[in-house]
């Protein structure tokens, strides 16, 4: 069984990182974008405020370190740190 350790996870990610790239710019800009959704849906006030406010500043620090050349640790950091709080988000604004 093979065992998946952030150390695997980012050699895996720095491998194959032109690949992973475009699949993963969809996959965080959709999931980013379903955050954004639900959130709005709540209504205005300074906490969805907040929300959204965190929500977009990671899906686009994310793009943003791949576009301007930023070490892999670094945007790998950011793809998880992206994907788990806009997944957390979208659990939050569910309930």
């Amino acid at each position: 069984m093979k065992t998946f350790s952030e150390k695997s996870l980012l050699a895996e990610f720095k491998e194959n990182y032109y690949a992973y790239v475009p699949l993963t710019i969809i996959l965080q800009s959709c999931i980013g974008s379903i955050a954004a959704m639900l959130i709005l849906a709540q209504g205005t006030s300074v906490l969805t405020f907040i929300e959204l406010l965190v929500c977009v500043s990671l899906a686009m620090g994310y793009n943003a370190a791949l576009l301007a050349g930023a070490p892999y640790k670094l945007s790998f950091r950011l793809l998880g740190a992206s994907i788990i709080v806009n997944i957390l988000l979208i659990f939050i604004n569910l309930i």
